[in-house]
């Protein structure tokens, strides 16, 4: 079975070959770091310490690493650490986030060969894998050198359960490779479970990205600066439209421009952060043919700044900064069905938010916050609908500072109340470097209390 996922695999990429040559050339899709994803891992001095190497796929896997992160330099000392990301937004997350990484790369192709030459260059005490990259190879050859692998955070969407459902017999296989599975809910613990993976090697701690949700001195500064530029002021209400994908641009816009209609000039501003970068370009097109007065996050500064209408956020890594100025923040890939993004972020600050009702990516956090009245979710309508849906709802919110305030108070309780993940996590990670004999005995933990999901 291993021999024919490769083969499909590379049969997948020759097939594909043309398309990524096509996004290479147009927004430098894969071709950047191409070198590491060959297997050519680039590794600073301090070789004969022991090292951690922590996969994170994109910029929200990178982002909720940053407390887990933190907690085990603190643990570990004496450990180095390298990070992998898949995408090129989260590569440069990374690059700003972990300065002290021993190195940060792109994850590997999963081919035999190819992460045999990675394990031989890192040689890692542990392989830390966050949310579900289950990569057959890598943790077949990890397994075969007692490499311990743990999954953290672990998710399995209910698309992904039943996609991978076809194929249980394989993936009992490949989940046995995993020494230990720390699931984000009971739900994604019984889906892994049912794929095959063993009982008592599955825990339940909670969402890690609930600890990941403080801003930082840098946030805060980045969030005055942004404010003095476009002179964004208390008596207007500041939208963010965040993590949008095709057509939400183009929704959220039709329904701003329903609120100008019966607002003052300038009352109301929008705030667009595309998901993907690739697309910056697009949205200003479309920006461009709105009429509407807008400015661009990368552009020179300039008076124009201060009067725009709607703000394109073409930037990395600064959402999170942007989301204090929000009164209301609309989190995208939830009426396209993408499965949604983290809300978590404009949740934990008190800012009341707003999703479509596809959310099937964070459906624990999502009900978690329904259950407590602190957030709101469209319905879901006809996408020709959906401005109109999404205008009147903004209206109403808008309109009910209290009704907001009082939403984004219930959302930042609820984040408060749910912490506490990433030190259980890392009391596992502890424990699983004890059992292969790297852990450091100096570090003091207490004992770990944990049981397995039935």
């Amino acid at each position: 079975m291993y021999l024919l996922y490769s083969l499909l695999l590379t049969l997948g990429l020759v097939i594909l070959l043309p398309r990524f040559a096509v996004d290479a050339v147009r927004a430098g899709k894969y071709v950047t770091g191409l070198r590491e994803r060959l297997g050519r891992v680039p590794l600073q001095h301090d070789r004969d310490r022991p090292l951690l190497w922590l996969h994170c796929v994109s910029v929200g896997e990178t982002e909720a690493a940053k407390p887990l992160v933190k907690a085990l330099s603190e643990q570990f000392p004496l450990h180095r650490l390298a990070v992998s990301t898949t995408t090129v937004t989260g590569q440069q997350v990374a690059q700003r986030a972990f300065k002290d990484a021993a190195t940060i790369f792109y994850f590997p192709l999963d081919l035999n060969w190819i992460v045999r030459r990675v394990l031989k260059t890192l040689r890692p005490s542990a392989v830390l894998i966050m949310e579900t990259e289950l990569w057959p190879n890598l943790l077949r050859e990890c397994h075969r050198r007692s490499i311990p692998v743990a999954l953290l955070n672990g998710r399995i969407s209910q698309n992904s359960f039943r996609r991978y459902l076809w194929i249980r017999s394989f993936m009992r296989t490949v989940l046995g490779n995993i020494s230990v599975a720390i699931m984000q809910s009971q739900a994604d613990a019984e889906r892994i479970r049912e794929l095959g993976m063993p009982t008592d090697r599955l825990l339940t701690h909670g969402n890690i990205k609930f600890d990941g949700v403080e801003l930082s001195e840098a946030d805060v500064a980045l969030a005055e600066s942004f404010r003095h530029r476009f002179a964004l002021s208390a008596d207007q209400n500041i939208i963010v439209a965040a993590s949008t994908h095709d057509p939400e641009e183009t929704i959220v816009m039709e329904a701003f421009r329903g609120l100008m209609d019966s607002k003052s000039e300038n009352t109301v501003r929008l705030i667009i952060a595309p998901r993907h970068p690739e697309r910056f370009a697009e949205i200003a097109k479309h920006l461009d043919a709105s009429g509407l007065k807008w400015s661009r996050r990368s552009a020179p500064e300039s008076d124009a700044d201060r009067f725009a209408n709607i703000i394109l956020l073409d930037s990395i890594g600064e959402l999170r900064a942007v989301y204090v100025l929000a009164d209301v923040a609309f989190v995208g890939g939830s009426l396209a069905q993408r499965g949604g993004h983290n809300v978590l972020e404009p949740a934990s600050q008190g800012v009341c938010t707003v999703t479509g009702p596809h959310m099937n990516n964070f459906t624990a956090i999502t009900s978690a916050l329904l259950e407590e009245d602190a957030m709101v979710q469209l319905p879901e309508v006809p996408i020709r609908e959906a401005a109109r849906a999404m205008s009147s709802t903004l209206r109403d919110l808008l309109e009910s500072r209290d009704r907001r305030q009082q939403i984004g108070a219930r959302a930042r309780g609820v984040c408060d109340r749910n912490r506490g993940a990433t030190a259980k996590t890392v009391q596992i990670i502890f424990h699983l470097l004890q059992h292969s004999g790297s852990a450091e005995q100096a570090v003091p933990l207490p004992v770990l209390q944990a049981t397995a999901t039935k």
